[in-house]
């Protein structure tokens, strides 16, 4: 008998959709106050999620969500980023 496994959820900070943590990717804001990507989702720090769609990154950018869950400002280039990601995974 197979043990199903819990799959962890989270919530998207730009849409509010509850979803597998696969399915998001972290920004995380260290305690020097540097803002970045953790594709691998491990760096410590306070972490907030986006879902990996471009208008979940568009909403984020556009109402500042990140920059109110991490209490930083957030660079332009981590949204560049966070699109790029985006962008590579549905073309693989």
């Amino acid at each position: 008998m197979a043990i199903n496994k819990k799959v962890p959820l989270r919530k998207c900070v730009a849409t509010g959709e509850m979803l597998p943590k696969k399915a998001m990717i972290r920004v995380v804001r260290s305690k020097e106050g540097e803002v970045s990507v953790d594709v691998s989702g491990k760096k410590p720090g306070r972490g907030a999620y986006v879902s990996k769609s471009e208008q979940a990154v568009d909403i984020a950018r556009k109402k500042n969500v990140l920059g109110h869950q991490l209490e930083a400002k957030i660079p332009e280039e981590i949204y560049e980023e966070l699109l790029l990601l985006i962008r590579r995974e549905a073309i693989l």
